[in-house]
């Protein structure tokens, strides 16, 4: 009998790793082996096309533009790929760059505009300046009333359409766009966000819902992950929280130049 495993596909990770991000795969990995649950991770890089419909979960990280113009470029030909696997309710978690790219455009501070994976209904203009705070979301995406906690640093104001729903609400930061007070977006199993920190570790309880949604994917209908003894975790969870709430109202915003 095959172990029972989920298959994490990782975009890009020598080009999109700013803020720690790779730490989310981590994450992933630890709290499925601490449930003897296997892992496999397949970097996924400029040129190469794989079938993501075989993976349970892909992560799409955060960069600078130079990097998500080189990104953009690669995606061209992937987006097609990408959306037949969200279509296929792949888990996907996007983060800042990844976050802007899953949608139809980013539109730098300067330079030409960067056409997105399109699976979003979402697109993002650069401004003149830049939200860097810790930042505090309350989420009800899964079956209870959870607040998500990260460290916010982006000129990006990320407009949602209407196909896609917010991550949350935003108790503490900037958000989408420090203006309507929701931040991230959500489409069947895609999870957009600006939270880096990086965010998974700082959060279980999310960490938890895209590795079961990642169960899910490949095994079917699978019964909710065994809880696993969180203090740590909590810790930091509820440090970071306090830190966002401190800092409310006080978002940082320096002038916005390329990362």
């Amino acid at each position: 009998m095959e172990p029972t495993t989920v298959r994490i596909c990782h975009l890009y990770p020598a080009l999109l790793n700013i803020a720690g991000d790779r730490g989310n795969v981590i994450a992933l990995q630890q709290r499925c082996r601490w449930r003897g649950v296997c892992v496999e991770v397949t970097d996924v890089t400029v040129g190469e096309m794989p079938d993501f419909t075989a993976f349970d979960l892909i992560l799409f990280h955060g960069g600078q533009d130079r990097e998500m113009d080189v990104a953009a470029r690669d995606l061209s030909t992937k987006a097609p790929r990408l959306r037949e696997a969200i279509a296929a309710d792949v888990v996907v978690l996007a983060v800042c760059a990844g976050y802007q790219l899953m949608g139809r455009y980013y539109q730098p501070f300067k330079g030409p505009r960067l056409e997105g994976v399109g699976a979003l209904d979402i697109h993002t203009e650069a401004s003149s300046d830049r939200f860097m705070n810790h930042i505090a979301v309350e989420c009800d995406f899964a079956g209870t009333s959870r607040t998500l906690v990260g460290f916010e640093n982006h000129s990006g104001r990320t407009i949602l359409g209407p196909g896609v729903q917010p991550m949350g609400r935003v108790l503490a930061g900037g958000g989408n766009d420090g203006r309507d007070g929701r931040e991230g977006a959500r489409y069947r199993q895609v999870y957009g966000t600006y939270l880096h920190g990086p965010v998974l570790p700082k959060n279980p309880w999310f960490t938890d819902h895209l590795i079961w949604q990642g169960l899910r994917h490949r095994y079917g209908d699978v019964p909710p992950l065994a809880p696993l003894r969180d203090d740590a975790e909590e810790r930091a969870h509820h440090a970071a929280l306090r830190m966002a709430l401190r800092s409310k109202g006080k978002l940082t915003a320096l002038e916005a130049t390329p990362w």
